[in-house]
Order: C-alpha cells, then sequence, then structure tokens
C-alpha cells in the first residue's frame, strides 16, 4: 500500500479533520501493531511471514512525509478534474467540494441560504479579524461610531467570539474569530489573509478609557536611545494616515476574501 492512500483511507473515515502529526501517528501506530503481532506469533511458536517492506517503511513517517502525501493526492485530483480537494484548517486536514460546484451542493441544505454581511458588519469583522484579540472600545476608536449591534450579529452567526478580558481598567472583553470564521474564509491562520504583516503593524487610535495604560507605558520611553526615540517619531507621524485608510484597507482586503458557501465539506 502506498501513503497517499493510506492518508485518503483515514480522512473520508474520519468524520473530524486530522492533523499532518495525527495522520502520522496513526499510521505508524498501525506498522507498530503489526510488528506486535508478528512478534507474539513467533513467540507463540509459529512462523509468520515477514512483514512486507511497505508495512516496514510506515514506521518511520512523519508529518512532512504525511504533507508530500497530501499534495500528491491534490495533485492527482485537479489532474483528473475531481469535484474534490483536501486542503487545512487551524483544526487539520479536511476533504472539501470544488467552489464550482457550490450550487449543487447547496441543495442540500435547502434551510441554510447564503447571507451576505453587511457594510458595517463586514468592517467590524474586518478589524477584529486582523487586529485580535481586541476590544469593543478599539474597534469603535477605529471605526468612529458604536459598535454593540454589529458585535451583537457577528457573535449570533458565530463569527465571532469572546477570547477573554483585557489587562485593562475595568477589564474588557476582548474579541477574536472563530473556528467557522476560518472555516468560510478556506484559511488556518489570520496569517493566510491578504496583507496581514502589513495591516497588523499599522498603529491605530487607542480608545479613550485604554489611553490612560498607554500614558503609562510611555512612561518608559525615557530610557529610549536617542535613535529609538527618532524612528518611534517618525512612525507617529505616519500614523495619522495609516489609522485613516486602515479600514478601506481591510474591507477591500477581506471582502474581496469572502464568498458564502465557498467551501463545502464533503
Amino acid at each position: 500500500m502506498e501513503l497517499p492512500l493510506i492518508v485518503e483511507a483515514l480522512l473520508m473515515a474520519s468524520s473530524e479533520p486530522l492533523a499532518a502529526e495525527e495522520l502520522a501517528r496513526l499510521v505508524r501506530a498501525r506498522a507498530a501493531e503489526a510488528e506486535d503481532v508478528r512478534q507474539r506469533e513467533l513467540d507463540e511458536g509459529l512462523a509468520p511471514p515477514d512483514l512486507p517492506e511497505w508495512m516496514l517503511a510506515m514506521a518511520t513517517i512523519d508529518s512532512a512525509a504525511v504533507h508530500a502525501a497530501i499534495a500528491e493526492l491534490n495533485e492527482s485530483y485537479r489532474s483528473n478534474g475531481r469535484s474534490f480537494f483536501l486542503s487545512e484548517r487551524g483544526k487539520g486536514w479536511k476533504f472539501y467540494t470544488d467552489a464550482s460546484y457550490g450550487e449543487f451542493v447547496r441543495q442540500l441544505f435547502p434551510g441554510r441560504k447564503p447571507e451576505r454581511l453587511s457594510g458595517p458588519a463586514m468592517e467590524t469583522l474586518a478589524i477584529v479579524a486582523y487586529r485580535q484579540p481586541i476590544t469593543k472600545a478599539a474597534i469603535e476608536a477605529v471605526r468612529g461610531v458604536g459598535c454593540d449591534g454589529m458585535l451583537q450579529k457577528l457573535l449570533d452567526r458565530d463569527l465571532v467570539r469572546i477570547g477573554g478580558r483585557a489587562d485593562l481598567p475595568g477589564r474588557p472583553l476582548l474579541y477574536e474569530t472563530t473556528d467557522l470564521f476560518y472555516e468560510h474564509f478556506g484559511i488556518r491562520t489570520i496569517d493566510d489573509l491578504p496583507n496581514s504583516t502589513e495591516l497588523r503593524r499599522i498603529k491605530l487610535p487607542q480608545p479613550p478609557q485604554e489611553e490612560s495604560a498607554a500614558d503609562q507605558m510611555m512612561l518608559a520611553d525615557f530610557d529610549m536611545p536617542p535613535a529609538e526615540k527618532i524612528e518611534q517619531t517618525e512612525q507617529e507621524e505616519k500614523t495619522p494616515w495609516a489609522w485613516k485608510t486602515f479600514v478601506k484597507i481591510l474591507i477591500r482586503s477581506i471582502r474581496n476574501y469572502w464568498t458564502c458557501f465557498r467551501y463545502a465539506p464533503i
């Protein structure tokens, strides 16, 4: 047996995504089990045949070999025009149908209608996605308006969740994206979103209730070397333009990536 087909069988049989490390462990466990059975038969005075070479090779499989096997499977699916492929999410690898078959797959779920997010909701989701974990006050400082309703809508749709409390006065709630968010966008981590590195570096305006904490931390700047102070001053001079255009960039990036029923699990 070949490793790609073994991996395919495991993922097809599993009801949950499987990480590459777990797939490798399952393959090694089967090889160890076969060796134990053979050793037990030897201990009982039997003469079992030697394990085949392919089975012995499975005893040393690692996650890198699993990734190579999955790449081979996906290439095979693509070249043969199959309607599905393997994709990795935060919890592991899983089969998904191609987006071009989404209209047919949707017939299996007549009660689930695709719903597009409104502009304000998309804006709020974009800020949470790129700057998580983030407080409501920080989101409102960027948007310039209240976001209670938008956050509640995102919470109801399970795209955003409460991820804890900030170490700030009043211990405000922190918001972050959910597993469903990653599922919809077809990504493993936030780093997979477009322009993620650049957008996460932009300095945002501080909400009023958090300014006092930020001011206290600025006291340490008196001990900074002159070169670092100059660099920080230059960065602060760029801040006004950066945060004013931040939301527009986020909306454009995340809207281009958002498609309801983009991936439909098999």
